[in-house]
């Protein structure tokens, strides 16, 4: 979609706009289901890059300290903990640059996920920029779905991060696509960025093909000691807006109510999932963010009739491997 179409959308009055998301939703959905994913930091801290809103990136004093690459048998006993509780995609993220093809943290890295595809959950994870070899790697090793966020518009990219480009992004999912994986790709909302560059983020997701499997709508959750700290929370009615007006412009997406859900209300999140959203991160912490506990969102789910979503087929335990 053009960003005049989109602008158009978003600027209907809201209830016509949050009723036309909940009609593509109901035309492309089970109107009950919800993905529940759990997310990992397998890697946390010391991360070269210099990301505003991160506090793991090492240029930032924010209390949050480096840590070593987590062995497989902690990552296997994090996921089965997941699947236990519900999960049904288990997300793996390391705070890295990238990853390279003969480096050991890699190997280790490909072998937890083996493991993990076992399980039979699909299996998601981000470990920054790759080239088509480790693409296809991880894609061999399990991997459903890579996930490598835009952030925002390639104009406001800049006064996000400078140590890596916009394009640079745009390569990373060209090569995850290439090598037959999903792609898991959104954004961030509340960096200081307008409405405008909210669209053209989208604009930008509505021209990948294939189109994003899922798009992570994440408010910010301002850091201390990040550059953007002192950011505002994202109100209430902007990110249903721009979840209806990702509904319908994505309509085969997931689209996944992601970091700062602890400040939102309970009828907050309602709205969101009634304009269009139909996957959350699910368990008690999102890296290095605080997240609603799974009791939590157990509660909210059942009193709002919400089921969770059924792993695909694919990934179920006696599937052939590497097809999930």
């Amino acid at each position: 979609m053009t960003l005049a179409e989109l602008q158009s959308l978003y600027e209907q009055p809201f209830f016509d706009l949050i009723a036309r998301g909940r009609a593509v939703y109901l035309e492309h959905w089970n109107n009950n289901e919800v993905q529940l994913c759990t997310l990992l930091s397998i890697k946390t801290g010391g991360c070269s890059e210099d990301c505003g809103y991160c506090a793991q990136s090492a240029r930032y004093s924010t209390g949050v300290k480096a840590e070593r690459l987590m062995e497989s048998e902690q990552i296997m006993a994090a996921a089965t903990r997941a699947r236990e509780n519900g999960s049904t995609r288990f997300c793996m993220g390391a705070a890295w640059k990238g990853v390279r093809e003969g480096d050991p943290r890699f190997e280790q890295v490909l072998g937890a996920i083996r493991e993990v595809s076992k399980l039979g959950m699909e299996v998601c994870v981000t470990l920054g920029q790759l080239s088509l070899g480790e693409a296809r790697k991880l894609k061999d090793a399990g991997v459903t779905a890579y996930n490598h966020n835009i952030d925002t518009s390639p104009e406001y990219y800049p006064q996000v991060v400078t140590t890596h480009t916009f394009q640079d992004r745009l390569n990373t999912i060209e090569a995850v696509q290439k090598a037959g994986m999903d792609v898991c790709c959104g954004g961030i909302i509340g960096m200081g960025e307008t409405v405008t560059d909210r669209l053209r983020m989208l604009e930008v997701l509505t021209g990948l093909d294939p189109a994003p499997e899922s798009v992570p709508i994440n408010c910010l959750m301002s850091m201390p000691g990040t550059p953007m700290e002192a950011q505002a929370p994202v109100e209430i009615f902007e990110l249903v807006r721009l979840i209806a007006v990702t509904r319908i412009a994505l309509p085969k997406a997931k689209v996944r109510l992601s970091a700062g859900r602890t400040r939102l209300t309970r009828e907050g999140q309602a709205l969101c999932f009634f304009a269009g959203a139909n996957s959350i991160f699910y368990g008690d912490k999102l890296l290095t963010a605080k997240n609603p506990g799974a009791n939590e969102d157990r509660a909210l789910l059942e009193e709002l009739d919400l089921v969770p979503q059924e792993p695909r087929a694919a990934c179920l335990p006696g599937a052939a491997a590497g097809v999930c």
